[in-house]
Order: structure tokens, then C-alpha cells, then sequence
């Protein structure tokens, strides 16, 4: 062989490993990665019981059920489809009827979605953007929704010197 097949060689077989890295690191960031769902889409990928993944949209008002060791019932919906979830923890101070919500687990062979976390939203005006995104796909978006609200306006400062 001469120096300059030697070389191609190790370069091919360089760039060899480095794919066979890439595609190890791929694959077992798949199943570590957890998307976004809505209950609409839920419902229309009929996903498996079991299967892990996060689900958002709003916490239908009438639904929220306190029961005994910190369980907790309520329904999250997306307008046009909505799912049961059942949590048994410490809801986030934040978390109500009516506001946006992200919980993460699986649903189970009834159908009810099991969250291991609440996510609620932190303020009056936000709200994850891919929940906004849902909600705005499917119609329900309100104008008022990421905009400031009056207090939080900036204030003309009285008195100042001219």
C-alpha cells in the first residue's frame, strides 16, 4: 500500500467510527426524548398504554377532584378533545381551572393519563408555547394571551425634571 492509500484508508475508517458514534447516540436520545401532545392528538395517534410523553392544553374548569393522600382528578382539554388525568402529589401553587398546564407520564390501560409532574404556568400572561401553538391551530386562541398586562405597562414618572 502506498502513503497516500494508507491515508484514505484512515480517514475512511475514521469516519467510519465517528457514524457508528452518531448513530449510538441517536438512538438513545429517542428514547429518552419526551414530545409534546395535546388530547386531539391523543386521540388521533392512538397512542400505546404505557408509552411515556408529555401532555398540555387547559384544565377543564369543574373537573378538578381532591381526594384522599394527596390525589388529585382532573380533565385537561384542547377544545375539541379531553383526557382524564390522575396525579398523586403537590399541585404547584399556580396550578387552577381554566389556566394552561403540562403534565408528563403515560396513560394507562383505561385510558386515563397518569402524570409524575405538573407543570403550571408562572404568571397571568404566560403560557407554553407549544400550547399556544395547539391552541391557535385548533382555534382557540385568545387575542389577550402573551401580551403584558396594564400593570405591568411602564408608568410615567410624575414630577420629573424638564
Amino acid at each position: 500500500m502506498t502513503r497516500k492509500q494508507r491515508r484514505l484508508v484512515m480517514i475512511g475508517g475514521s469516519l467510519a467510527v465517528l457514524a457508528v458514534a452518531a448513530a449510538l447516540v441517536l438512538s438513545a436520545l429517542r428514547d429518552s426524548i419526551v414530545f409534546f401532545s395535546t388530547p386531539s392528538m391523543v386521540a388521533e395517534k392512538h397512542i400505546a398504554a404505557g408509552k411515556r410523553f408529555r401532555l398540555g392544553g387547559l384544565v377543564q374548569p369543574g373537573s378538578l377532584k381532591r381526594g384522599d393522600n394527596l390525589a388529585v382528578t382532573f380533565a385537561v382539554a384542547d377544545g375539541s378533545a379531553t383526557l382524564p388525568v390522575a396525579y398523586k402529589g403537590i399541585l404547584p401553587d399556580l396550578f387552577r381551572e381554566g389556566q394552561g398546564v403540562v403534565a408528563e407520564g403515560a396513560l394507562d390501560q383505561s385510558g386515563v393519563f397518569r402524570a409524575d409532574t405538573v407543570l403550571a404556568k408562572h404568571d397571568e400572561t404566560y403560557m407554553p408555547k407549544d400550547v399556544a401553538d395547539a391552541l391557535k391551530k385548533q382555534g382557540h386562541w385568545k387575542d389577550d394571551y402573551g401580551k403584558p398586562s396594564a400593570s405591568a405597562a411602564p408608568q410615567p414618572v410624575q414630577g420629573a425634571m424638564r
